[in-house]
């Protein structure tokens, strides 16, 4: 009998679970789900704005041609160096300030505020801040290079300059992430590891991070998820010149001019 009352008590609260979320799931399916399903449905279609109601139903053909389309390779090459590069240098930047933030005894709020200034900034002041900083002539920072440098003018220095744009944009963010993971750390376990003689990076290697584990995936996914999103840096910057265009700015170039909607044409470019 107490088993049986166990087993329907716990179909009743799974029950209320699901009743709880339905709402949540609804309202994911429809702002989610429903426009993926939509675009996807576009995207073997041929699609016109200026005769919307002639579409023609092409299947594969759009994806043939992106996927043949240089354009499309070396946007998305650069996006995954910019990715790849910049989450790596902010988690290990993010992961030091964290640790700051984390043991600061006097003053742990002016610190953690200074810490986060750069990521209240809106994207697009903090480009063009940069953007004038590596001016030839005008910019303090390219006053520092030797006389005719031009770092935005070229593949290689503008990708550097805009990974370093996005670090210093973004770094506080990674470090907000993973100074919550911080919390989760016992003390008790840190003082333990330190009485058996362990010193602080293996404390920080065997201890802290495989605990911070979970924290640091979080921080990983939403990172890499926004700077494979990269836009705002690359536009100011460079506008996609000198092959530095991302996904994103191979995107806004075709679907800015009156082409053919969800067909990635070369001509577009």
């Amino acid at each position: 009998m107490t088993d049986r009352t166990s087993s329907e008590g716990k179909r009743a609260e799974r029950r209320l679970g699901l009743l709880l979320i339905a709402p949540a799931a609804l309202l994911m399916l429809a702002v989610t789900a429903y426009p993926i399903c939509y675009a996807i449905w576009l995207s073997v279609q041929k699609y016109s704005f200026a005769s919307p109601q002639d579409r023609q139903f092409v299947w594969f053909d759009n994806y043939v041609t992106v996927l043949s389309d240089r354009y499309w390779w070396s946007a998305l090459v650069v996006t995954l160096v910019i990715t790849v590069i910049s989450v790596l240098i902010e988690l290990v930047l993010g992961l030091a300030l964290a640790l700051v933030m984390h043991r600061t005894i006097f003053g742990r709020g002016v610190v953690r505020t200074a810490v986060l200034i750069p990521y209240g900034i809106v994207t697009v002041a903090a480009s063009y801040s940069w953007y004038y900083a590596w001016t030839p002539g005008t910019g303090y920072l390219a006053n520092l290079l030797p006389a005719g440098s031009a770092p935005l003018t070229q593949q290689i220095p503008s990708l550097a300059v805009v990974i370093l744009a996005e670090v210093w944009k973004t770094t506080p963010f990674m470090a907000l992430l993973l100074l919550a993971g911080l919390a989760l750390v016992p003390d008790d376990l840190l003082k333990a590891a330190q009485v058996d003689g362990a010193n602080g990076w293996s404390r920080l290697i065997r201890v802290t991070v495989p605990i911070m584990k979970p924290a640091i995936l979080v921080a990983l996914l939403f990172r890499t998820l926004d700077a494979f999103r990269i836009f705002d840096n690359i536009y100011v910057l460079t506008s996609g010149s000198n092959n530095t265009g991302s996904v994103s700015i191979l995107g806004t170039t075709i679907c800015s001019r009156p082409s053919t909607w969800g067909l990635a044409r070369p001509s577009a470019c």
